[in-house]
Parts: C-alpha cells; structure tokens; sequence
C-alpha cells in the first residue's frame, strides 16, 4: 500500500516539475522579448540623440554665421 502510493506522489511531483519547467520557458521567452525590445528602443533614444546633436551643431553653426554676417554690416556703419 505504501509503495503504490509513493509512485503515485513520485510521479505528481515530476508532473508538478514539468508544468514549472515548461511555465518557466514561457516566462523565459517572455523575458527575452521585451529585452529584445528595451534594446531597439534604447537604440532608437540613442540614435535620435545623436541626430539631435548633429541638428544642434548645424544650428550653432548657421547662427554663428549669421551673427558674424551681422557684424561685419554693423562694422560698416
């Protein structure tokens, strides 16, 4: 009687293991989708960043000539 019952508890608690096991894979799977797309957007923040300083710059730049431009005009009169 005790044996038939210990195979019986032996076998729910692999089946118990399995079904953690196979939810945790799914979970895993999961895990490895949203880090997949917390990559590409931290790639997309990283890349509009950059543009954002090459815009910048570029203003900077154009601004600067505007204000020598307004200089050299002002120096005539």
């Amino acid at each position: 009687m005790i044996m038939p019952m210990l195979r019986e508890m032996r076998e729910e608690t692999r089946q118990g293991f399995d079904d953690m096991r196979s939810r945790l894979d799914g979970l895993d799977e999961r895990l490895r989708a949203v880090e997949r797309l917390v990559k590409v957007q931290r790639e997309a923040f990283e890349g509009e960043s950059v543009l954002g300083r090459y815009a910048a710059k570029e203003a900077e730049e154009r601004l600067s000539a505007l204000e020598r431009k307004v200089e050299a005009l002002e120096s005539r009169e």
